[in-house]
């Protein structure tokens, strides 16, 4: 359907403007609901190369994210800025957190995914399988039951530029889940071209996964794949969910209520459980990634080419 746009000024600022300038478009009238009109996009650091991997520490009320060629992993915390929170981060791409609120983060450069310890110290999860290395594993999250699961396409050894260069040891891409009490990974989908953001439904009974193999080959898909989750082990029924209509989809959350805030060209799209978009935000700059964080969850923070944003929900992230 045709889409319109809601404001975010003052009724004097809106007289004096055109609807292209508000930062929302709305596709379904369900779309207001999830956003608040007034909330504006903030800038909250600028100087990244390509900024990657936000995720959210409730308990220090701080976020962590990559900057992936400037091997580094930053942290910014609300009135206190952003800091170096590891540096080299071994070109450190997508993080998550387990249930026991450990870091876990999927290096391009030591091509495996690994756990930051309570105590600060680093314990390999994955970095090969069937003895083989793995490409390059991009995004990761962990469900209720501790299993991890990560995408591992290869674009860490494509360059130099964001991990090193080499010849890709697994004959395909694939998307593995690694059993929390026998450490055993497993390959539950292997027909992506390239898999890369990846999150489950509020009940855990689905499984939604990017391929974004669109950004080196222009007739490769730009979409998200959904997938039944069987007895939290197994994934069947794979569909096409979604198809991003501006740039790529690479990392995207969901909120309480299932709708999917996925990445894309122009900003950040959002579709409602049955894969409708209902409506886009639009960021100046190509967006990577997205968290909900801040005190309630409603705060949406996006990871953009050179920056960090945030934007105000009407709506938690689970």
């Amino acid at each position: 359907m045709m889409h319109e746009t809601a404001h975010h000024y003052s009724n004097d600022q809106a007289s004096h403007m055109s609807q292209s300038d508000s930062i929302y478009e709305i596709h379904d009238e369900r779309f207001r609901h999830l956003i608040v009109a007034s909330a504006g996009l903030d800038e909250l650091y600028s100087g990244c190369r390509w900024a990657e991997g936000p995720v959210w520490f409730a308990d220090t009320q701080c976020l962590i994210f990559s900057d992936i060629p400037n091997q580094l992993m930053l942290r910014w915390v609300e009135g206190g800025g952003v800091s170096v929170f590891r540096s080299p981060s071994n070109f450190t791409n997508g993080n998550s957190r387990d249930r026991q609120g450990r870091l876990v983060s999927c290096e391009h450069g030591g091509r495996r995914v690994v756990r930051t310890e309570l105590d600060g110290s680093i314990i390999v999860l994955a970095d090969s399988y069937q003895g083989k290395r793995l490409n390059s594993p991009n995004d990761v999250v962990v469900r209720s039951d501790e299993s991890v699961w990560f995408t591992d396409p290869t674009y860490g050894i494509l360059s130099d530029y964001e991990g090193y260069r080499s010849e890709p040891e697994q004959p395909t891409r694939n998307v593995y889940r690694l059993d929390p009490q026998s450490g055993r990974l497993e390959a539950v989908v292997t027909d992506f071209r390239q898999p890369n953001g990846l999150a489950f439904s509020p009940d855990e009974r689905r499984l939604y996964v990017a391929d974004s193999a669109s950004s080196h080959d222009v007739d490769a898909p730009r979409h998200i794949r959904v997938f039944d989750v069987v007895d939290g082990r197994r994934l069947i029924n794979g569909r096409v969910f979604c198809e991003i209509d501006n740039g790529l989809p690479d990392g995207f959350r969901v909120d309480r209520t299932g709708n999917v805030w996925t990445s894309a060209g122009d900003g950040v799209h959002c579709f409602s459980p049955e894969g409708q978009l209902l409506g886009k935000i639009r960021v100046p700059q190509v967006v990577a990634n997205v968290a909900f964080g801040g005190t309630r969850r409603n705060r949406l923070f996006i990871t953009a080419t050179k920056s960090l944003y945030a934007v105000y929900l009407a709506v938690e992230g689970i």
